[in-house]
């Protein structure tokens, strides 16, 4: 069954949502987000989770109305979603200006709001229900929505980790399969978002993978054991950077008095300096990661050493040259 809803949300939460949508790559074969398929996840994985907590919210703040003064249950109720509406929602009515989406819900979904319509509402509408919903959703952390959203990855690579069993599965948009002993997963503090630090089952190399675009996920029942160098140096990746784990090199970098007030600005995938010398800043972070945070500072940056990450630079540079000159 298929089912069309019309809902109504302050255009913070709307563009919100679809930041949300967009981060965690919901596109179309067109490349557009796709908000309504983001939505269906968040109503099928989110629902249980928020029916529960704010069943919890009302009837503990009934217990404490009704025991101050007597007062019928469903009077006390009445005020409890008084209250939520007016000072734990009420952010929401203040913003004013709404704006209509098209929910088209299929499947899982589906039977979620059937079982909202049917059971949940009370005085409430269906578009009233959602916009709570969706709020709730969106004072979580961004980290705890990633969980939220792909639930069911994070179930299995959990169940991978504490069963130490091997894992295979496909990355978003590529047909390659990875198969890869679980270690730990890991949370990039600049992205909010969650990142599986494994070891390869075949050859060994420590590699990180982005939850969110874990796609296939598959636990094996072929069981792994613990390298304890492996797990060391996973360690450190996941206090440092969980989105890399390629190895260190030693790098220098001479900055202009422009350049060190961007890097002090510029915090995303920020690589942590050894040492300082004048204008010369010192790192020991992966290359990769030291060429894509570097690419966006232009002339006030100047790669000093290594080399290879030098020409890597200006290699960039002189390609985008060409295009202008183009």
């Amino acid at each position: 069954m298929t089912e069309k809803y019309k809902i109504y949300l302050p255009e913070d939460v709307r563009s919100r949502l679809i930041n949300d949508a967009e981060f965690f790559e919901f596109v179309r074969s067109d490349e557009t987000v796709n908000l309504n398929g983001f939505l269906k996840e968040l109503i099928v994985n989110f629902f249980e989770k928020y029916r529960h907590d704010n069943e919890q919210l009302v009837n503990g703040m009934i217990e404490d109305i009704t025991s101050v003064r007597k007062m019928r249950p469903a009077d006390a109720a009445a005020l409890a979603d008084k209250i939520i509406s007016t000072y734990i929602r009420g952010e929401s009515f203040v913003s004013g200006k709404k704006t209509a989406i098209t929910l088209t819900v299929s499947g899982a979904s589906y039977n979620v709001v059937r079982i909202i319509e049917n059971n949940l509402l009370g005085d409430k509408s269906l578009s009233g229900y959602m916009k709570d919903m969706f709020e709730s959703y969106l004072s979580i952390p961004r980290n705890r929505r990633e969980e939220i959203i792909f639930r069911d990855t994070y179930e299995d690579i959990r169940r991978a980790i504490d069963e130490k069993k091997v894992m295979t599965f496909t990355s978003n948009g590529v047909d390659f399969k990875s198969t890869v002993e679980p270690y730990m997963i890991a949370t990039s503090k600049e992205e909010q978002c969650g990142y599986l630090l494994c070891r390869d089952h075949f050859n060994g190399r420590t590699r990180t993978f982005r939850i969110s675009r874990i796609r296939n996920q598959f636990v094996s029942s072929d069981v792994f054991y613990i390298d304890e160098k492996v797990m060391e140096r996973i360690r450190v990746i996941a206090i440092r950077s969980p989105h890399s784990a390629s190895p260190d090199v030693h790098a220098a970098v001479r900055l202009t008095d422009a350049g060190i007030k961007t890097f002090k600005v510029i915090v995303k995938n920020r690589p942590a300096v050894s040492k300082i010398s004048g204008n010369v800043y010192y790192f020991d972070w992966p290359e990769l990661q030291l060429e894509s945070y570097f690419r966006r500072f232009g002339k006030d940056a100047i790669v000093l050493k290594p080399a290879s990450l030098k020409a890597k630079l200006r290699n960039y540079y002189e390609q985008a040259l060409k295009v202008y000159k183009d």
